[in-house]
Formats: structure tokens, C-alpha cells, sequence
């Protein structure tokens, strides 16, 4: 039983019951501030939407976001989206989907991450239940690549997930690894 309720019951009064009560109510107050929208401003930080009206060439495709460790973007699913993210030396690139509003898991989910000027890609698929699954519990969908070249990079996903989300670029340069536990 918990103890306000234990101190409630019990008839006691004084400094004791208050510190109960005073538990009680930090534990309420923590509890409603696992909300959606705290949830989201965890998620995201500091970090401002990039609304991707720009155009960027890469590749042979011209991308509307640049991504970097200040912005990130949002969205709907079913659908794809395609961004890119500079690297100055190479990187263990990372894209974080925070999903919210879901109404259906949908079969798959695909990720690529191409390596400069597009001369290969690392894939990811993920199935719907998978992709749903991860987000329940661990709180978001990560998904990393390790890219070498250094320039422009292309990040394309689709998924016919129905749900809305927000997404953020992690970019950890491969000589910083091993002090971040990679």
C-alpha cells in the first residue's frame, strides 16, 4: 500500500503524514509529466523544424532538408521522405524516429543511408510490428549506418506505417566511438 494511504489509514498526523503526503504528491506530479508533449520535448531538445522547402542536390536527386544536430524534421506515414546530412570525416550516422498518433503498424519500414554520391547504401528494413513494437518500448525507432565518405549523404525511408512522426539525425564521427561506447 502506498504510503500516504498507509499514514492516511492508520489515523497518523504530524510530520509524518506530510511527508507521505508530500511522496505522494511528487509521485503525481512525476507521473503527469510523462506526457506526449514532455515525451516530445525530451525527444527533440533544443532542436528547430526544419520545414525542407530548401533545395538540396545529392546524389541525383534534390532533397528539400538538410539535416544536422539542430533541426529535425516532422511527418506522416504512409508515405517516404528524403533528406541529407553533411559529414566532415566519417560517421556513425543515426536517424531517430519519435512516433506518435498510431493507428496502424503497417508491414514495413525502410531505411537507406547512401554513402557519398550515392556509390552504395546500408538498408534497414524493419517490419510494422517491429517498427510499432520498438517505439512502445524503448520510447523511439533508431537506425544507424556507418558511413566513410565525407560530403553530402542521402537518407531516404518509406513505411506504410499510419502514424505521425518526428525525426532527428544523430552523427557520431568514428573518432569519437570508442569514448561514447560504440
Amino acid at each position: 500500500m502506498p504510503p500516504f494511504l498507509v499514514a492516511f489509514r492508520s489515523g497518523v498526523q504530524g510530520p509524518v503524514a506530510r511527508a507521505a503526503w508530500g511522496l505522494a504528491l511528487v509521485s503525481a506530479l512525476a507521473a503527469a509529466g510523462c506526457t506526449p508533449e514532455s515525451r516530445r520535448e525530451e525527444f527533440l531538445g533544443s532542436r528547430v523544424a526544419d520545414t525542407c522547402d530548401a533545395q538540396w542536390p545529392v546524389c541525383d536527386k534534390v532533397v528539400g532538408c538538410l539535416l544536422g544536430d539542430a533541426s529535425y524534421i516532422q511527418g506522416k506515414f504512409p508515405g517516404d521522405g528524403r533528406l541529407a546530412v553533411q559529414l566532415f570525416e566519417p560517421s556513425v550516422v543515426r536517424i531517430l524516429f519519435l512516433l506518435d498518433g498510431i493507428i496502424a503498424a503497417g508491414d514495413e519500414t525502410v531505411i537507406n543511408f547512401y554513402e557519398d554520391q550515392c556509390r552504395s547504401r546500408v538498408r534497414h528494413t524493419v517490419t510494422g510490428r517491429t517498427f510499432v513494437g520498438e517505439s512502445e518500448q524503448v520510447g523511439y525507432v533508431a537506425r544507424e549506418a556507418d558511413l566513410a565518405g565525407v560530403g553530402d549523404h542521402l537518407i531516404e525511408f518509406t513505411s506504410d506505417s499510419r502514424l505521425t512522426y518526428a525525426a532527428k539525425l544523430e552523427v557520431i564521427p568514428d573518432r569519437l566511438k570508442d569514448q561514447q561506447g560504440q
